[in-house]
């Protein structure tokens, strides 16, 4: 009885605690029943976003269950299933190491330090018990030669209808890049239809990162910290669910002005 209690002790030892969660000022208003999608589109490379997202993923699963969808190829997802399901974090880390592409070898702000961060406290919950998984987005969409409409965000939009299809009762938030966040037609673009764009409006609200100054880490001519350029109040701080860029996205995830976050290793 003493060993098995023990060994249970030294299991429970192996993950880390998860990271306390903070509330987002006007995340209730994401909540309802009817909205089965929330797209928080994000400028990669920023401290920031990552984790509000975090929180805000804290938050729904006070709700019910979640499926996180992350901006990572479809070919990584046995990748973070292993991630997930590692005895530690140290062996967490240890299976993002091995892949060998991806964000996490070939960087953008896709692969920094408040992304892994992100990881590890989606591991913490899940690892805590709660009703959350981790799946990939990206779909292995080629440009067809000659036609204007962007496949890939189509497919983006499907895999996330397959996976809310596969959780039936789980809320589907997905943290990507603005652009795919969007809600209208991109006139003269060759983005078409941006993913979000594909999904019933009604079932969804999109979030875009509001533009109040700070850095992000990018790569533009030079890999390295970029200024961001401060556009949107710089006093408003949480969700503000009111119309933005001509119905582009339904609200703003205003968070201050936003520090650089590096691109890491695990």
């Amino acid at each position: 009885m003493i060993a098995a209690l023990l060994a249970a002790s030294l299991h429970a030892a192996a993950f880390d605690t998860p990271a306390e969660c903070h509330p987002v000022p006007g995340a209730e208003a994401l909540w309802r029943d009817d909205v089965r999608y929330v797209f928080v589109g994000e400028t990669h490379g920023t401290t920031e976003a990552p984790a509000a997202f975090s929180d805000l993923v804290c938050a729904a699963l006070e709700q019910g269950p979640v499926t996180v969808s992350v901006e990572y190829p479809v070919q990584m997802q046995p990748t973070l299933d292993a991630f997930m399901a590692a005895d530690s974090d140290t062996a967490a880390r240890a299976a993002l190491a091995a892949y060998e592409y991806g964000p996490f070898v070939h960087h953008d702000g896709r692969g920094s330090g408040a992304m892994l961060d992100l990881l590890l406290r989606l591991r913490g919950m899940a690892k805590a018990g709660e009703d959350v998984t981790l799946v990939a987005s990206v779909p292995d969409s080629p440009r067809i030669e000659g036609f204007r409409q962007s496949y890939a965000e189509m497919d983006r939009a499907v895999l996330w209808g397959r996976q809310a299809m596969a959780r039936p009762k789980a809320r589907v938030m997905v943290l990507m890049s603005r652009v795919h966040a969007e809600k209208v037609r991109r006139v003269g673009s060759p983005l078409g239809l941006p993913a979000a764009a594909h999904i019933r409006p009604e079932e969804t609200l999109s979030l875009t990162l509001a533009h109040q100054g700070g850095e992000a880490w990018m790569c533009l001519d030079e890999c390295g910290n970029a200024p961001i350029p401060a556009s949107d109040d710089p006093t408003v701080r949480g969700i503000l669910l009111a119309p933005q860029q001509a119905g582009k996205f339904d609200g703003l995830l205003a968070l201050g002005p936003v520090t650089a976050s590096a691109p890491v290793k695990p």
